[in-house]
């Protein structure tokens, strides 16, 4: 909206011309997304106290998280809105990436919101059932993952790209929309199950959200995206704005739910901002290092997945408790180090596919 507002503005004056530059519109995407997370934070938190719209804590987990029963939840919506705000600001909205990414989002952040409301304001301990989200999250997963094929104007967008190989790629076909569908729902639930400490969960979205900034900006630069030997994709450095929102709204988020929790985010913000990841991964064509920057939503359900695997087959449990931060809880470790050390895993990680852009 602001893109076209300062254009109309540059035949006034030829200064407003420094806003089509994308590097002005992401910064000023994080810090906008930033500041309505930081100023409307307080009001959320008020508002949902107020109306007792509280975390319900399960009796079997660790016990240290008896005194966080009752703390408001949902709030994934001041992430949501955010990120909104700032992208229909600083994007150019005539381009379709932009759309898919946040409308991605948006739809998984409804979903969410329904299974919130089960839980918290029915009452309900199962919430949305669990073939229904699923059924939901499909369609959702599958509709964007058909779009963007279907809408796919070079051959490189619908291939795979193999980090750290240089030139190779494989033509995907109709497994585009396989992997496409995939990639969004496995990753919004990964981030999901993660999501059960204080800030576990936002500060490695906010990083990898960063790095992904990064690849999508070089992937839509034709000089960078042949310098780095990565693919070029048309008009896809504008999904760095909705990244760079991703970033601030994620940062303000962070600032009322760092330990000891002001506020939880929920399945509103949890299941959007990992289908977030998955959409932005997939129109960057960078789905292998989404799985290597994400590593700790990776292991974290794959630790659930084990876990039930193991009960199932043999009786027996692998971990005290999946996932694996409530397995590390239960060994001793105080919620903060759980916390910081995983922040750590996932710098190291987030690196690592950095790398990727210039090792090939």
């Amino acid at each position: 909206m602001m893109l076209w507002i300062t254009e109309y503005l540059t035949q006034f004056h030829s200064g407003f011309n420094v806003f089509q530059y994308l590097t002005l519109r992401v910064i000023l995407g994080v810090l906008t997304s930033l500041f309505i997370a930081l100023l409307v934070g307080p009001l959320l938190i008020r508002r949902l106290s107020a109306s007792q719209i509280g975390q319900s804590v399960r009796n079997d987990g660790p016990q240290s998280h008896i005194i966080k029963s009752g703390t408001p939840t949902m709030g994934g919506l001041l992430i949501l809105v955010s990120i909104a705000v700032s992208t229909l600001c600083w994007a150019n909205l005539s381009n379709r990436f932009i759309w898919v990414v946040l409308l991605v989002t948006l739809v998984f952040g409804i979903i969410g919101w329904v299974d919130d409301y089960r839980k918290v304001i029915r009452q309900d301990p199962k919430g949305l059932a669990a073939r229904y989200k699923y059924f939901w999250q499909s369609v959702a997963g599958l509709a964007a993952a058909m779009f963007l094929f279907l809408t796919a104007q070079n051959p490189v967008e619908t291939q795979l790209i193999v980090p750290f190989v240089k030139v190779v790629n494989f033509d995907l076909g109709w497994l585009y929309v396989v992997l496409a569908y995939f990639v969004i729902v496995g990753s919004s639930n990964a981030v999901n199950l993660t999501d059960g400490l204080d800030g576990l969960a936002i500060l490695p979205t906010v990083m990898v959200a960063g790095a992904l900034a990064i690849f999508a900006y070089a992937a839509g630069h034709i000089r960078f995206a042949q310098y780095l030997g990565i693919p070029y994709i048309h008009g896809v450095g504008e999904v760095a704005i909705f990244c760079g929102a991703m970033v601030g709204s994620g940062l303000g988020f962070l600032w009322f739910n760092t330990y000891p929790a002001q506020v939880f985010m929920g399945d509103i913000g949890a299941l959007a901002l990992g289908a977030a990841l998955g959409i932005v991964a997939i129109v960057v064509r960078q789905e292998l290092v989404l799985f290597i920057m994400g590593g700790v939503f990776v292991i974290e359900t794959v630790s659930v997945i084990m876990q039930v695997v193991s009960f199932k087959l043999t009786g027996r449990r692998i971990f005290h408790m999946a996932p694996l931060h409530h397995h590390y809880e239960l060994k001793g470790w105080p919620e903060p180090r759980v916390i910081v050390r995983f922040w750590i895993i996932t710098v190291i990680l987030v690196l690592i596919g950095l790398a990727s852009l210039k090792i090939r």
